[in-house]
């Protein structure tokens, strides 16, 4: 039986250049970009109180993004202040003078014409992209990898995006579109990984996922909470973990919270490279077959990864009876909690908050992350139902249960 695995970090720090990137004032203007867009509303934050008494922490809070520009997940914010970044700087503005009303005008239309924005993605990403451009009036090309579900195509398809699914895995689908970019004129790659040489955009990516952390921290404030004890936050390449865990660490620089990066199995490239401790990232191969198919990426933003080696504490892979544990329990809450739809890649941090909480088999970990009665927990359910079919698989018939794997 696959059990949860975890490492304490023990990776040698570097000068830790790109922790500024996520500062608070840096994403304070990614902040007003978003809220430009007339469909911004903050996406709520859910305090959990008979889940946090019934684990035995001071505070569970989940920041559901489930409501995020209607699009049901939170990449949109990454895509969206990026492709605003490109085009800023390619007119020579300032990214505060780009909001919304000046993307989508004629005199921008008619002076900057029309750019492809090329992206590979699992799903909710390509969507984001494919989002934001077809509503400033660009276009877009997404590619995804093998065994990507048909509503997460149609859904990219319905905001005039070219789409595909192609017979290769996510990390390969990111050379193929960096490739084909290269050949199209005007082709700009908006993908939110980061590589030798291609850095600069996955920055303001991670800088509008800061968005979202920005939130989270002034909604705790409204409910009393000064800081977190704890952050738990996935990671597939690592940009939306670096952007969380950057702008906590900027904002708590001399008490931060303990940071929980947690993984799926099949594509744990941050934990297999902790494991390893020796500074190098250690790349996972293969299909990277998992349910949580936003998580499903084994070559880890080079960017991302610096922020992440100096500021984690540890570093978990997770099976994906978790995600499953995790989507079962916020859909079906305690009594006086409030229900949240959460998908495959959101609800990990549920199924292993209340893993280590619970099972005795994982109190050595419980003891090192120093959760207690005492615990502000902060975790954040970074999509919906987006693969409608899969989640009642799983939430009504049980799939991928901890029971069956035994």
């Amino acid at each position: 039986m696959s059990e949860i695995k975890w490492v304490k970090n023990s990776i040698p720090k570097t000068e830790d250049k790109y922790l500024k990137l996520m500062s608070k004032d840096n994403i304070e203007i990614s902040y007003k970009f978003h809220k430009s867009f007339p469909e911004y509303n903050a996406t709520p934050l859910i305090r959990l109180k008979k889940m946090a008494e019934y684990l035995g922490i001071g505070e569970l809070l989940v920041k559901d993004e489930s409501y995020r520009f209607g699009l049901n997940a939170f990449k949109v914010l990454g895509s969206s202040f990026a492709i605003g970044k490109y085009i800023s700087k390619e007119i020579g503005k300032d990214i505060l003078e780009v909001d919304y009303n000046f993307l989508t005008s004629q005199k921008l239309k008619d002076e900057f014409g029309q750019v492809t924005f090329f992206t590979a993605t699992d799903g909710n990403h390509g969507r984001g992209v494919a989002w934001a451009a077809n509503k400033l009036g660009q276009k877009s090309v997404v590619r995804m990898p093998k065994g990507t579900v048909k509503a997460r195509l149609e859904n990219i398809k319905k905001e005039n995006a070219e789409v595909s699914i192609e017979d290769l895995n996510y990390d390969d689908c990111v050379r193929l579109v960096a490739k084909e970019a290269k050949m199209s004129k005007r082709g700009v790659v908006i993908q939110d990984t980061a590589w030798e040489g291609y850095e600069e955009i996955p920055g303001w990516i991670m800088q509008g996922y800061g968005t979202m952390a920005k939130e989270a921290y002034e909604q705790m404030k409204e409910l009393e909470i000064n800081r977190p004890s704890h952050i738990f936050i996935q990671a597939g390449v690592g940009s939306l973990a670096g952007a969380v865990v950057g702008y906590f660490a900027n904002l708590f620089y001399d008490d931060p919270p303990i940071f929980i990066v947690m993984e799926a199995q099949a594509a744990d490239c941050l934990y297999q490279s902790a494991i390893k401790a020796d500074g190098e990232i250690h790349t996972v191969k293969g299909d990277l077959s998992t349910i949580m198919a936003g998580l499903a990426c084994g070559e880890p933003n080079t960017i991302s990864w610096d922020i992440l080696r100096n500021h984690v504490d540890l570093f978990v892979s997770c099976p994906d009876w978790v995600a499953a544990k995790g989507m079962r329990m916020l859909g079906a809450p305690l009594k006086g909690d409030k229900q949240i739809i959460s998908g495959e890649s959101g609800a990990i941090g549920m199924g292993l908050i209340s893993t280590i909480m619970s099972d005795e088999k994982y109190l050595s970990f419980r003891k090192e992350a120093k959760l207690n009665k005492d615990s502000k927990v902060l975790i954040f359910s970074t999509e919906g139902d987006t693969d409608p079919v899969n989640y009642r698989n799983v939430v009504w018939n049980g799939a991928y249960s901890y029971l069956s794997t035994k």
